[in-house]
């Protein structure tokens, strides 16, 4: 068998058997298969696709190329949940502790930001103290005692996906459905869990532009995790303006803290109930939406999650304490009316330029830099009025207010967005 002969088909694009793409997952992890021939390979799927059980073939073989994490040892439904990527997207520092403070326990393994998106680890990492990088042994012991944790994807994970997503990254390959499908999923599969909840984005600042794109990348993953024995449910969620008010990840830790205090907006707060219903329901336990949001009101899932903070070394002094930045400049609105849009990828991308962001995956990152908006789609304003504060270390210069506002879109009509756009089972 030859690499050369694989891309060939593909690129014409006929179907590769199962034992074909076995061998060229196996090739590449030996070093057999270069980068440049995975490389076209990817290209060749790009644009010619690939079947559901190529798919299937591509992500259980991608998944025996490394380490799998048995949790059989954890009491209960183990549950997971995994974003495809947005601007502002605290919802794991929430919706794990809220899932957990029902007595499910939420066994999650989470990644770092990159351009416009956020991280979960990388705000974690604004904790001082906070460790993500933990043993299997230690993991699935915290799980035991306390009924969550969220730590880094382990090295030994799906050694397939690390080496062809960064491949991607540099191809221009990211963006196709067969190759996200089974980056997600053979992470989810090695990773244990018997539930998985898949948060689809969809819009300006997420990988897929349109719902049919979204709805054919969830229907994809949700085929894949129940051909394996995995419940799985995907939501398609709009990320055309950032999730809640705070990009940033200090910013983004204390407004998860608001959150589960009971004090957060309206939207952010329903929607994380709303997923944390769904993801309890994947363990069998059904609770209304009112019973869900007792836990934020009542500290039941706010004490969940400094519990894991603590146990995961986390100092619980630092977590509350507020940004330490040189700068905090106000935004005021050009005009009066009615917030109509906040572009969600316009607004990731200046605040990875403060700092909260990563161009490359080796740049640092400044934790306390960020933006906090004070009005969002669908709010009206008065001209002159604070749309939202930028948090920096850096230079501050008309130049700054100026992009910000060039972004902020007001008109005289009302316009809101819902969170959740349709729920695939």
């Amino acid at each position: 068998m030859r690499a050369v002969d694989l891309i060939q088909k593909k690129r014409d694009g006929q179907k590769l058997t199962s034992n074909e793409i076995k061998w060229l997952v196996e090739g590449y992890v030996a070093g057999t298969v270069p980068d440049y021939q995975m490389s076209a390979f990817a290209m060749a799927v790009y644009f010619k696709g690939m079947t559901t059980r190529e798919i299937s073939d591509l992500t259980m073989n991608m998944v025996k190329t490394g380490q799998e994490f048995d949790l059989s040892a954890i009491e209960g439904v183990k549950v997971d949940k995994h974003s495809t990527g947005g601007v502002g997207d605290k919802v794991t520092l929430i919706l794990a502790p809220l899932v957990a403070s029902f007595g499910v326990p939420v066994a999650k393994m989470s990644g770092r930001g990159l351009g416009h998106t956020g991280g979960t680890l990388d705000k974690l990492e604004a904790i001082k103290g906070y460790q993500v990088e933990r043993s299997q042994e230690d993991f699935i012991r915290q799980v035991q005692d306390i009924g969550v944790s969220v730590i880094g994807q382990s090295d030994q994970l799906v050694k397939a996906d690390k080496l062809l997503y960064a491949l991607r990254d540099v191809t221009a390959t990211v963006d196709t459905i067969p190759l996200i499908a089974s980056s997600v999923m053979s992470k989810k599969i090695a990773a244990g869990a018997d539930a998985i909840l898949l948060d689809v984005t969809v819009g300006e600042g997420a990988f897929m532009k349109t719902v049919d794109e979204a709805r054919e990348l969830a229907q994809t993953m949700v085929d894949l995790g129940k051909a394996v024995g995995r419940k799985t449910v995907a939501v398609i969620t709009d990320m055309s303006q950032p999730l809640g008010r705070a990009i940033g990840n200090r910013l983004e830790i204390l407004e998860a803290l608001e959150i589960l205090q009971g004090k957060g907006r309206q939207d952010i707060t329903h929607f994380i109930c709303e997923l944390a219903q769904i993801m309890l329901g994947l363990a069998d336990v059904e609770k209304t939406i009112k019973e869900i949001r007792q836990h934020l009101e009542n500290g039941q899932a706010l004490a969940k999650f400094e519990e894991m903070v603590a146990a995961q070394g986390g100092d619980l002094e630092d977590l509350y304490r507020p940004v330490k930045v040189a700068h905090v400049l106000e935004i005021p609105a050009q005009d009066t009316g009615v917030i109509s849009a906040l572009p969600a990828m316009k607004f990731g991308l200046y605040a990875m330029r403060l700092g909260a962001g990563r161009a490359i995956k080796s740049d640092d990152l400044d934790y306390e830099t960020g933006i906090v908006f004070e009005k969002k789609v669908g709010d009206s304003v008065q001209k002159g009025e604070i749309v939202a504060k930028v948090y920096t270390n850096g230079k501050i210069s008309s130049e700054l207010v100026t992009e910000f506002q060039k972004y902020v879109k007001i008109n005289d009509g009302v316009q809101s967005l819902r969170e959740i756009i349709e729920i695939i089972s």
